[in-house]
């Protein structure tokens, strides 16, 4: 047994047992210098027929803590309800819920469909800026706008990025037809979609969203970090992922 499987294994009985002790369980990851921090239930769906919960960009401390206000509710009878306001997550705040597509799952919700053994329902819970706006209002503060991607859209452009972003390609790809078989996201946060047989002269720049349309596998790569790359051989292929 490797090293990996040794932890995924040790993760799993721990959820296993957490999640047998107090009705569910939260997992929780630290934000990167490119993604936001984010935190999800397993156990809500199993124990207690409501769906999952998941919420992003404070504190992971911040985030366990409304979770677990949200699965006392649920423990206590209450069932939550798409696009509705909520006073209970914070003191001095509303919060709102909304639905997760079925189709943004599988980028978040990695234990909690090993747990679930499949798909299951899972709901968002959204807080306002500091000027008490949600992220589809007017005035949102832009500071905070990628923070918290929205799971009930968005699955057909998921990139944090402006859909008008320049991109850098190539010219066989763009006018031969050929596959993208090599994706860097740069240090500096350029995106490079390559078909691995270009020259300097071969370089064109076009808009992120064109990418996308043109090859739907790319929404894959939306989480690649600073500094890392994506490659495959072919667009059969899964990606392999790596770092410069």
């Amino acid at each position: 047994m490797t090293d990996h499987e040794q932890h995924d294994k040790e993760a799993e009985e721990n959820i296993k047992r957490v999640v047998e002790e107090h009705g569910w369980y939260v997992c929780k990851f630290l934000a990167t210098d490119y993604l936001p921090s984010f935190c999800y239930t397993i156990g809500l769906w199993k124990n207690y027929q409501h769906p999952e919960l998941i919420s992003f960009g404070l504190t992971t401390d911040t985030l366990h803590s409304i979770l677990n206000i949200g699965g006392d509710l649920v423990r206590n009878g209450q069932k939550l309800k798409a696009n509705t306001e909520y006073d209970d997550f914070f003191e001095q705040s509303s919060a709102m819920i909304i639905d997760v597509h079925e189709r943004n799952l599988k980028d978040y919700f990695g234990y909690g469909i090993w747990y679930n053994e499949g798909d299951f329902p899972a709901m968002q819970i959204i807080w306002k800026d500091r000027y008490g706006k949600f992220p589809w209002e007017k005035r949102f503060d832009k500071n905070f706008i990628h923070w918290q991607p929205l799971l009930d859209r968005n699955f057909n452009f998921k990139y944090r990025e402006e859909k008008n972003l320049g991109v850098f390609t190539t010219r066989q790809h763009l006018e031969l037809g050929e596959p993208i078989v090599r994706v860097y996201h740069d240090n500096d946060g350029d995106w490079q979609f390559l078909t691995g047989n270009q020259k300097l002269e071969d370089a064109r720049i076009v808009s992120l969203e064109v990418m996308v349309q043109r090859d739907k596998t790319l929404n894959e790569l939306f989480n690649l970090e600073y500094g890392e790359f994506a490659e495959r051989n072919s667009p059969s292929d899964k990606w392999i992922r790596g770092k410069e």
